[in-house]
Parts: structure tokens; C-alpha cells; sequence
């Protein structure tokens, strides 16, 4: 089975770069087809996809985040990581990992989830 699990700081300081890193068991993050999603969720508000990872190595990212994002992987590791730069407290949010049959949909494992808040 398929396992996901985030890590990183849990405080992040307005105007710096929010890293995480995703490391996956029990599947290769370089297997065909699937996507390695980032999503995030923040308080009252429901998921976001941030972007992804597909298994060639390809990236793809939400629009509104895209000149903030950065998703690169380390297949030696079998791990993907989520960059953010400039963040503010609208970052704030509990973030996810997981893996899609789709680049922004059909998810079929997730991590846990890791909360992040952006305060000075």
C-alpha cells in the first residue's frame, strides 16, 4: 500500500519560503501514470490544488500560485517538495500531499497532513 507523509517547518515567517517534502512508500513516485499533488487548506475554506508532480518529471500549477511555486523531486529518495516563496498569513493552512490518476483530481492516497502558519 501506497504511504504519504509531509514534513517540514510547522512555522514559517512572513516573506520567506515555505518548504516541504513528501516522502512516499510502497510505490516509486516515478511510476506511470500518476501525479504527486500538493493541496492545501486552509481555516474555513476548502482544498486547494497547488501542483504537481507527474511521474516523467512534468510540472503543472494553479494559476493563481504559479509565479510563488516551486515542485521538484528527489527520485533517489522517493520524495517530492513543495516550495512557496513569499508567503504570507493567508498561507496559513494544513498542507497535503497525494497521489492523482489525474493532475488535479482522482486522488487515491494522501498524507496526513501538515499544518503550516505564517507568523512573525
Amino acid at each position: 500500500q501506497v504511504q504519504l507523509q509531509e514534513s517540514g517547518p510547522g512555522l514559517v515567517k512572513p516573506s520567506q519560503t515555505l518548504s516541504l517534502t513528501c516522502t512516499v512508500s510502497g510505490g516509486s513516485i516515478t511510476t506511470a501514470s500518476y501525479y504527486w499533488s500538493w493541496i492545501r487548506q486552509s481555516p474555513g475554506k476548502g482544498l486547494e490544488w497547488m501542483g504537481a508532480i507527474r511521474y516523467s518529471g512534468s510540472t503543472y500549477y494553479t494559476p493563481s500560485l504559479k509565479s510563488r511555486t516551486s515542485i521538484s523531486r528527489d527520485t533517489s529518495k522517493n520524495q517530492f517538495t513543495l516550495q512557496l516563496s513569499s508567503v504570507t498569513p493567508e498561507d496559513t493552512a494544513v498542507y497535503y500531499c497525494a497521489r492523482g490518476e489525474r493532475v488535479a483530481s482522482d486522488y487515491d492516497y494522501w498524507g496526513q497532513g501538515t499544518q503550516v502558519t505564517v507568523s512573525s
